[in-house]
Protein backbone atom coordinates (compact mmCIF):
# COMPACT_ATOMS: atom_id res chain seq x y z
CA UNK A 1 0.00 0.00 0.00
CA UNK A 2 1.33 3.30 -0.74
CA UNK A 3 2.55 5.84 1.51
CA UNK A 4 0.18 9.02 1.67
CA UNK A 5 2.32 12.32 1.30
CA UNK A 6 2.78 15.04 3.46
CA UNK A 7 0.97 17.94 1.43
CA UNK A 8 1.40 21.12 1.84
CA UNK A 9 -0.88 24.22 0.45
CA UNK A 10 -0.91 28.40 0.60
CA UNK A 11 -4.36 29.95 0.43
CA UNK A 12 -2.96 33.32 -1.05
CA UNK A 13 -5.95 35.04 -2.64
CA UNK A 14 -8.20 31.83 -2.47
CA UNK A 15 -11.26 31.90 -1.91
CA UNK A 16 -11.87 29.95 1.75
CA UNK A 17 -14.62 27.41 -0.28
CA UNK A 18 -11.78 26.89 -2.91
CA UNK A 19 -9.13 26.39 -0.35
CA UNK A 20 -11.43 23.95 1.99
CA UNK A 21 -12.75 21.92 -1.83
CA UNK A 22 -8.65 21.52 -2.04
CA UNK A 23 -8.43 19.99 1.10
CA UNK A 24 -11.08 17.72 0.30
CA UNK A 25 -9.46 16.66 -3.09
CA UNK A 26 -6.70 15.85 -1.64
CA UNK A 27 -8.28 14.19 1.65
CA UNK A 28 -7.19 16.41 4.15
CA UNK A 29 -8.38 15.47 7.71
CA UNK A 30 -5.46 18.03 9.51
CA UNK A 31 -4.62 21.09 8.90
CA UNK A 32 -1.46 21.86 9.92
CA UNK A 33 -0.85 25.85 10.46
CA UNK A 34 3.22 26.90 10.03
CA UNK A 35 2.44 30.62 10.25
CA UNK A 36 4.34 32.45 12.95
CA UNK A 37 1.70 34.90 13.53
CA UNK A 38 -1.78 32.89 12.38
CA UNK A 39 -3.35 35.73 11.67
CA UNK A 40 -4.41 38.02 8.25
CA UNK A 41 -5.52 41.54 7.63
CA UNK A 42 -6.59 41.12 4.10
CA UNK A 43 -7.95 37.60 4.28
CA UNK A 44 -9.56 37.42 7.70
CA UNK A 45 -11.41 34.08 6.92
CA UNK A 46 -7.93 32.98 7.09
CA UNK A 47 -7.06 34.19 10.62
CA UNK A 48 -6.85 31.44 13.46
CA UNK A 49 -10.17 31.33 15.10
CA UNK A 50 -12.14 32.00 11.89
CA UNK A 51 -10.01 29.13 9.62
CA UNK A 52 -10.86 27.09 12.46
CA UNK A 53 -14.55 27.12 12.47
CA UNK A 54 -14.67 26.52 8.93
CA UNK A 55 -12.53 23.89 9.31
CA UNK A 56 -14.28 22.11 11.86
CA UNK A 57 -17.90 22.46 10.07
CA UNK A 58 -15.88 19.96 7.32
CA UNK A 59 -14.46 17.91 9.93
CA UNK A 60 -11.20 18.99 9.42
CA UNK A 61 -8.70 19.42 12.69
CA UNK A 62 -6.94 22.69 12.70
CA UNK A 63 -3.02 22.32 14.65
CA UNK A 64 -1.14 25.52 15.09
CA UNK A 65 2.66 24.49 14.51
CA UNK A 66 4.03 28.06 13.88
CA UNK A 67 5.80 28.42 17.21
CA UNK A 68 8.23 26.04 15.94
CA UNK A 69 8.00 25.53 12.52
CA UNK A 70 7.24 29.24 11.30
CA UNK A 71 9.11 31.07 8.78
CA UNK A 72 9.62 33.79 11.35
CA UNK A 73 11.28 32.87 14.78
CA UNK A 74 11.30 34.30 17.54
CA UNK A 75 15.21 33.16 17.65
CA UNK A 76 16.80 36.60 16.76
CA UNK A 77 20.28 34.18 15.97
CA UNK A 78 18.17 33.34 12.97
CA UNK A 79 17.80 36.31 11.38
CA UNK A 80 20.85 37.94 8.93
CA UNK A 81 22.18 41.57 9.22
CA UNK A 82 19.89 42.42 6.47
CA UNK A 83 16.69 41.25 8.50
CA UNK A 84 16.11 37.96 6.32
CA UNK A 85 15.58 34.46 7.98
CA UNK A 86 18.96 31.99 7.44
CA UNK A 87 17.32 28.62 6.88
CA UNK A 88 20.38 26.77 7.46
CA UNK A 89 20.71 28.03 11.08
CA UNK A 90 16.66 27.57 11.40
CA UNK A 91 17.00 23.77 10.15
CA UNK A 92 19.89 23.12 13.22
CA UNK A 93 17.69 25.16 16.05
CA UNK A 94 16.25 22.56 18.40
CA UNK A 95 12.74 24.22 18.10
CA UNK A 96 12.41 23.57 14.99
CA UNK A 97 14.08 19.97 14.65
CA UNK A 98 10.98 19.42 17.28
CA UNK A 99 8.55 20.14 15.02
CA UNK A 100 9.98 18.17 12.17
CA UNK A 101 9.56 15.72 14.52
CA UNK A 102 5.99 16.00 15.42
CA UNK A 103 5.56 15.78 11.22
CA UNK A 104 7.12 12.27 11.32
CA UNK A 105 5.05 11.18 13.55
CA UNK A 106 2.09 12.13 11.99
CA UNK A 107 3.30 10.18 8.64
CA UNK A 108 4.29 7.73 10.52
CA UNK A 109 0.84 6.83 11.92
CA UNK A 110 -0.21 7.92 8.33
CA UNK A 111 -2.59 10.92 9.08
CA UNK A 112 -3.68 13.10 6.22
CA UNK A 113 -2.19 16.14 6.95
CA UNK A 114 -1.05 19.28 4.86
CA UNK A 115 1.06 22.09 5.88
CA UNK A 116 -0.38 25.57 5.33
CA UNK A 117 1.39 29.14 4.88
CA UNK A 118 0.02 32.37 2.93
CA UNK A 119 2.27 31.98 0.17
CA UNK A 120 0.54 29.90 -3.16
CA UNK A 121 3.87 29.29 -4.78
CA UNK A 122 5.61 26.45 -2.62
CA UNK A 123 8.81 28.04 -4.06
CA UNK A 124 7.87 31.65 -2.56
CA UNK A 125 7.13 29.97 0.95
CA UNK A 126 9.48 27.99 3.68
CA UNK A 127 7.47 25.22 3.33
CA UNK A 128 8.89 24.27 -0.04
CA UNK A 129 12.56 25.80 0.46
CA UNK A 130 13.17 24.21 4.28
CA UNK A 131 10.31 22.14 5.70
CA UNK A 132 10.10 19.82 2.47
CA UNK A 133 13.87 19.63 2.28
CA UNK A 134 14.10 18.54 6.05
CA UNK A 135 11.27 16.09 5.82
CA UNK A 136 12.96 14.39 2.32
CA UNK A 137 15.90 14.03 3.91
CA UNK A 138 14.03 11.83 6.36
CA UNK A 139 12.87 9.60 3.88
CA UNK A 140 8.85 10.82 4.01
CA UNK A 141 6.99 11.55 0.99
CA UNK A 142 5.89 15.30 0.22
CA UNK A 143 3.54 16.97 -2.02
CA UNK A 144 2.93 20.55 -2.68
CA UNK A 145 -0.39 22.07 -3.54
CA UNK A 146 0.54 24.42 -6.15
CA UNK A 147 -1.33 27.84 -7.22
CA UNK A 148 -3.04 25.74 -9.64
CA UNK A 149 -4.21 23.09 -7.41
CA UNK A 150 -1.94 20.64 -8.50
CA UNK A 151 1.04 18.78 -7.13
CA UNK A 152 4.44 19.30 -7.24
CA UNK A 153 7.66 16.95 -5.67
CA UNK A 154 10.33 18.23 -3.23
CA UNK A 155 12.13 17.53 -6.26
CA UNK A 156 10.49 19.92 -8.70
CA UNK A 157 10.60 22.33 -5.88
CA UNK A 158 14.06 22.29 -5.85
CA UNK A 159 14.70 22.11 -9.31
CA UNK A 160 13.30 25.61 -9.66
CA UNK A 161 16.43 26.94 -7.54
CA UNK A 162 19.30 24.52 -8.65
CA UNK A 163 21.80 25.91 -10.26
CA UNK A 164 23.75 23.89 -12.71
CA UNK A 165 21.70 20.95 -11.88
CA UNK A 166 19.13 19.14 -14.25
CA UNK A 167 18.00 17.31 -10.70
CA UNK A 168 18.81 16.20 -8.08
CA UNK A 169 17.49 17.10 -4.35
CA UNK A 170 18.83 19.77 -2.33
CA UNK A 171 20.55 18.90 0.97
CA UNK A 172 20.08 21.26 3.59
CA UNK A 173 22.94 18.83 5.69
CA UNK A 174 25.19 18.63 2.45
CA UNK A 175 27.79 21.33 1.90
CA UNK A 176 27.99 20.19 -1.94
CA UNK A 177 24.64 20.48 -1.99
CA UNK A 178 24.52 24.20 -0.15
CA UNK A 179 26.93 25.46 -3.08
CA UNK A 180 24.27 24.40 -5.59
CA UNK A 181 21.58 26.20 -4.14
CA UNK A 182 20.02 29.32 -5.17
CA UNK A 183 20.86 32.37 -2.27
CA UNK A 184 17.36 32.57 -2.00
CA UNK A 185 16.30 29.03 -1.42
CA UNK A 186 18.69 29.71 1.98
CA UNK A 187 17.42 33.00 3.67
CA UNK A 188 13.79 34.60 3.19
CA UNK A 189 12.40 36.46 0.54
CA UNK A 190 11.60 39.22 2.77
CA UNK A 191 13.20 41.00 6.04
CA UNK A 192 11.39 40.53 8.74
CA UNK A 193 11.39 41.74 12.95
CA UNK A 194 12.13 38.58 14.89
CA UNK A 195 8.32 38.04 16.70
CA UNK A 196 9.91 38.32 19.86
CA UNK A 197 11.48 42.04 18.79
CA UNK A 198 7.81 42.74 17.21
CA UNK A 199 5.98 42.36 20.20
Amino acid sequence: MPFTPIYTIGYGNRSIEDFIKLLQKYDVKYLIDLRSQPYSRYKPEFSKEALEHYLQKQHIRYVYMGDTLGGRPGDASCYTEDGKVDYTILHEKDFYQRGIGRLRTAWEKQLPIALMCSEMKPEECHRGKLIGSSLVEQGLAVLHIDEAGNTKTQDEVNQFFAIGQASGQLSFLDADSQVALNRKTRRSRKKHTSIKESA
